[in-house]
């Protein structure tokens, strides 16, 4: 949700073991194997790594932008091989489409699910209010000190400015959220439990359901972890009234009597966030950037916090 600077944010989410059966990951055993169920295995919490805000693509003229986005491979590479998480989620904000000078802004994606991906570690994401903004114009490149030099990589069919060479590859139009989970889909070797969402729901596009399913052999789901579009970018920032019908059907059928733990994940706050953020400086504990910025909540609350409220197996709800 950050409106400024690139900030990359990593949790550690373990799930404890809840039996003996439980609460492990199957990974798949090659790189074209077709996607399998999560699967847990016996003997070990399931950890999943949360990485939120991490703004690849961000100043990308600058020398500070590409740096960054190299101190971002370089952490979510320590924490992946420090905690060995069995599934990872990109919690928004993968890339700041705002700042991206071409028009296919999945090869930012791309680098920023690349250390995941390259450990074989299954991962999900979904969309924050960047991701698919449209190019931002700074006012500076007007005045004096011009427009910098813009270095874009030559993708067929992304001019802007059609067959001029001096504009090979460059493009100002941003990619489209169903763009990008198609593009991440095709690179994901079967890793990638990603999905585009019911088409009524649009055009809010990552709204789905993952199951987790016991290590017996049989498929008894033992979690459900839902994810939803929070908005902003190219349309306003909120869960809307669909989503939330679309949630109350879904999670009423896979789980009626309330028995299956659930675990919810979007990007923006809901209000209810902001009504209960510290007013006070915070010194200790203290993690991130909380005595630095306001909560950025929705811009509207139509009634998904209430409805998790009255859901006993939620157990989590994830939000940037």
């Amino acid at each position: 949700m950050k409106t400024s600077s690139s900030l990359l944010i990593f949790t550690v989410l373990s799930l404890p073991l809840i039996s003996a059966e439980e609460w492990e990951l199957s990974i798949p055993s090659t790189a074209t194997a077709a996607r399998s169920s999560l699967r847990v295995r016996e003997g070990s919490p399931f950890k999943i790594a949360i990485f939120a805000d991490l703004h690849f693509g961000e100043d990308t003229w600058t020398d500070w932008g590409p740096r960054q986005d190299a101190n971002s491979v370089n952490v979510m590479s320590t924490v992946l091989d420090a905690e060995t998480p069995d599934f990872v989620v990109y919690l928004g904000d993968v890339v700041t489409a705002n700042n991206i000078a071409v028009h296919n802004a999945s090869l930012f994606w791309d680098k920023a699910i690349s250390p995941t991906r390259d450990r074989n570690i299954p991962w999900t994401s979904l969309f924050g209010n960047h991701d698919d903004a449209s190019f931002v114009w700074p006012l500076d490149w007007f005045s004096s000190s011009g427009v910098p030099p813009i270095l874009c990589p030559s993708v067929s069919n992304s001019s802007f400015f059609g067959d001029d060479d001096d504009y090979d590859g460059c493009g100002f139009r941003g990619t489209t959220r169903v763009e990008l989970i198609q593009e991440e889909l095709k690179a994901s070797s079967a890793l990638s439990y990603s999905a585009i969402g019911p088409k009524e729901l649009w055009p809010s596009v990552t709204n789905y359901v993952i199951p987790v399913v016991s290590s017996d052999g049989s498929k008894r789901v033992v979690a459900l972890l839902y994810f939803l579009d929070s908005g902003g970018g190219s349309y306003p920032e909120v869960i809307s009234n669909a989503q939330v019908e679309w949630f109350k059907t879904k999670s009423n059928t896979l789980n009626p009597d309330l028995s299956i733990p659930e675990l919810i994940f979007w990007h923006i706050p809901s209000k209810a966030y902001k009504k209960v953020a510290p007013r006070l400086w915070i010194t200790r504990p203290c993690v991130g950037s909380i005595n630095k910025e306001r909560v950025a909540a929705q811009e509207a609350e139509n009634g998904m916090m209430r409805v998790l409220e009255n859901r006993s197996s939620v157990k989590d709800t994830t939000m940037d």
